[in-house]
């Protein structure tokens, strides 16, 4: 995955979105690896038209789907998850996280920080935990000890 420049393209096109997942614990200083970007996109009409121009440069499409839909605004508007493949890697752009969760309910448990250069919002590590545990997936239980790890660090410095 080219994060760097999966980022950059969000950015550039002014996407308003914060990062989640494996990307946000490693912004977070989690010591973990991902293959892929997990984003929380703000649903307002003008923000998902930007959207779409960011993920149709990077030719995004969606990997669940053999027939190679291309996302538009429609499926980005609503809460659901759109799970993209992209010439720059794998992009999750979700709708709503927890239970309906969106954009504008979590920017209290965000950040903003410079990742090559670019201003990203995150999650929160503390938020990030939240998340993992009530999703209850496999890989995001098995990603607990070390956001916890992580969390217990830091506080201790």
């Amino acid at each position: 995955m080219r994060l760097v420049e999966l980022l950059g393209v969000l950015v550039r096109h002014e996407v308003e979105f914060v990062v989640v997942g494996g990307v946000a614990a490693v912004i977070n200083g989690a010591p973990i690896t991902t293959s892929d970007l997990d984003i929380l996109h703000r649903r307002t009409p003008e923000n998902v038209r930007r959207l779409v121009a960011a993920v149709t440069e990077i030719d995004a499409t969606f990997r669940t789907d053999s027939r190679k839909i291309r996302p538009n605004e429609s499926h980005l508007l609503g809460p659901g998850h759109a799970l993209l493949q992209t010439t720059l890697g794998v992009l999750d752009s979700l709708g709503t996280i927890e239970t309906n969760t969106t954009y504008e309910d979590v920017l209290v448990d965000t950040f903003v920080t410079e990742v090559a250069g670019l201003s990203i919002r995150a999650l929160t590590l503390e938020r990030l935990i939240k998340v993992k545990e009530q999703t209850g997936r496999p890989k995001d239980l098995r990603m607990l000890p070390e956001l916890r790890a992580t969390l217990a660090e830091r506080n201790r410095r």
